[in-house]
């Protein structure tokens, strides 16, 4: 315990002994742990109040981000916008783009210096990370190419050793910098500039990120300025001039400007587009409907050329940032449930030039909606179940193998074949041996039934697979999900005076939102129309408008928003066209 607190001191000169004794205690438990990264490196933790605080890779400490929220001043900070923590934390370096460069200058620093990490109007470190360059080069390269290697970051694997915890909020030291640069003395700011410990090179050191338990094969670049032209907004004018922002823009990667763009129409749907009164709103109605109204002229939103690749991935990076909550109401359906339009980040987004107003864009809403409605793709799938075990496990199939029907098809052709199971005198039929015999017959059938046509084999085999479906939205991942998918169901009911409505249910299973649809209808054919919950269904609810309104509801889903008719029920209780006799 002496010698840490010795090479603490040393590694730290700016550490108080009161801070010292306070950081390694004399009598307090102190425990010391190693861990292993994913590339063998052999890691020393030492946890104090169950929280680690240091970590030592290589003979070189480091402090974690619970040490840094205690001592903010230990190391020197740079500042970047908070949708970068999350790429920090998947495993990516700190590109230059993403520094934020304060009026007071970037500190002063020199190349293999340790330096913290903060996120844009909190002092409290979110990242560890050794400097690739002096200042004095980052500058020279115009803020350009990779700033830091971020060794430690909130949210990875060691910061889940301890309470993971958040990081406090800390008001930044606004006077402090503004005093050093008007004194304008670069002397006494190396004076005040944290010691680093000797290193090598940036590229050697110990990359803690390795233990995330999050993917990080994604991660291999910082695309830094994710929400730059977000939080850039309102200070653009004080901070940077047209010319300076253009020259960025055109630095950027294709990736780098599709996340920026996302970002962009973000924050303008959740400004202009969302009302409270839409929520629970469905992630692909967002998407399809909010976001993609808001991208400027001549540009288009693909989640497949971002740095996030799934619409899911990125909406949890906003939900980390707290300025909204997703949750699954139906499984495999998430829906946006709240959003914080108090958020600093939502409040200082300023609307870009060249788009109308905020009642002209709801004006044209339902139109945007329409046109952009893209139809999920539904494929039936097959589960193995356990009476089918014996015809599929020479394939190497188990219990709860997912097939498609080719890929059933396919099983049971090379079992047929490996088997020599084809009638020699007539090759349409099949000879039922005793496996056939046990997973596609019933008792009744097995002493009658000794030869199968291929398509009854088949079709037999597919009835007595589990059956399954796999749904996937337009800019997300794929959901498999248990049973047939249930139709949209369209059905007619009379109410008092035998007034006549049509109510359709289980539209949230196709992405589609049951007010937008309720809103559509009610332009289309001037009927009241309203949302109210589906019965026997939990957290769904049901369209219901007045009048017999199958042939309008026909058209726009069949036509509009092109989903297939074997998806629609009750498209044959619209009203017969032609003169009551």
């Amino acid at each position: 315990r002496r010698k840490l607190r010795s090479d603490v001191a040393a590694a730290f000169p700016t550490l108080s002994p009161e801070q010292l004794a306070e950081l390694i205690p004399n009598k307090e438990e102190l425990n010391v742990i190693k861990i292993y990264s994913h590339k063998g490196e052999a890691i020393t933790v030492y946890m104090n109040h169950r929280n680690p605080i240091l970590f030592e890779a290589e003979k070189v400490l480091y402090p974690t981000v619970y040490t840094l929220w205690v001592y903010p001043d230990l190391l020197p900070a740079f500042a970047t916008w908070p949708p970068v923590l999350q790429k920090l934390a998947g495993g990516a370096d700190l590109m230059l783009p993403g520094v934020v460069v304060p009026s007071s200058g970037l500190p002063q620093v020199q190349r293999g210096t340790l330096c913290a990490v903060t996120l844009l109007g909190n002092r409290a470190p979110v990242a560890v990370g050794v400097a690739t360059m002096s200042t004095e080069e980052m500058l020279a390269a115009g803020m350009k190419g990779k700033g830091f290697a971020v060794l430690h970051t909130h949210l990875d694997h060691l910061w889940e050793y301890g309470d993971k915890s958040s990081p406090p909020t800390l008001a930044p030291l606004v006077t402090d910098s503004a005093a050093k640069e008007s004194a304008g003395d670069e002397e006494e700011l190396q004076g005040k500039e944290p010691v680093s410990s000797c290193s090598p090179e940036p590229e050697q050191h110990v990359d803690i990120r390795d233990l995330s338990l999050r993917d990080t094969d994604t991660g291999a670049e910082l695309l830094g300025q994710e929400e730059l032209p977000e939080s850039r907004a309102a200070e653009a004018a004080e901070d940077a001039s047209t010319e300076d922002q253009q020259e960025a823009e055109d630095s950027r990667t294709p990736q780098e400007q599709m996340d920026a763009l996302f970002n962009q129409c973000f924050f303008h749907a959740l400004k202009c587009k969302v009302k409270k009164s839409d929520l629970p709103l469905l992630t692909s109605t967002f998407l399809g409907s909010h976001m993609f109204s808001c991208c400027p002229a001549g540009k288009q939103l693909d989640i497949k050329k971002s740095s996030y690749k799934k619409f899911s991935k990125f909406l949890q990076c906003m939900q980390h940032q707290k300025i909204l909550q997703v949750k699954e109401l139906n499984k495999g359906v998430e829906s946006i449930v709240e959003v914080d339009w108090k958020h600093p980040d939502i409040k200082a987004f300023a609307v870009p030039e060249g788009f109308s107003s905020a009642s002209a864009a709801q004006d044209s809403k339902s139109e945007d909606r329409e046109q952009v409605y893209h139809a999920p793709e539904i494929i039936p799938l097959y589960g193995v179940s356990t009476k089918m075990i014996p015809l599929f496990q020479e394939s190497g199939h188990r219990k709860g193998s997912i097939l498609s029907s080719s890929e059933v098809r396919n099983v049971i052709i090379n079992y047929v074949k490996s088997n020599e199971l084809v009638d020699e005198t007539n090759k349409n039929f099949v000879k039922v041996n005793a496996i056939l015999c046990d997973c596609l017959l019933d008792k009744s059938e097995q002493d009658e039934i000794s030869h199968l046509k291929w398509d009854e084999l088949l079709s037999r085999c597919l009835e007595r697979l589990q059956p399954l479906h796999q749904v996937t939205f337009f800019g997300q991942e794929p959901v498999v999900r248990k049973g047939n998918i249930e139709p949209i169901d369209i059905s007619i009911a009379q109410r008092s005076s035998n007034k006549k409505v049509t109510i359709i249910k289980n539209l949230e299973l196709y992405g589609l939102d049951p007010q937008c649809v309720a809103n559509a209808l009610q332009q289309k054919v001037q009927a009241s129309a309203t949302i109210t919950p589906a019965p026997g269904a939990k957290d769904r609810v049901q369209v219901q408008i007045q009048g017999n309104q199958i042939h309008h509801l026909a058209k726009m889903l069949l036509e509009e928003y092109q989903l297939p008719r074997k998806y629609i029920q009750g498209l044959e209780k619209a009203p017969k066209l032609g003169r009551k006799k």
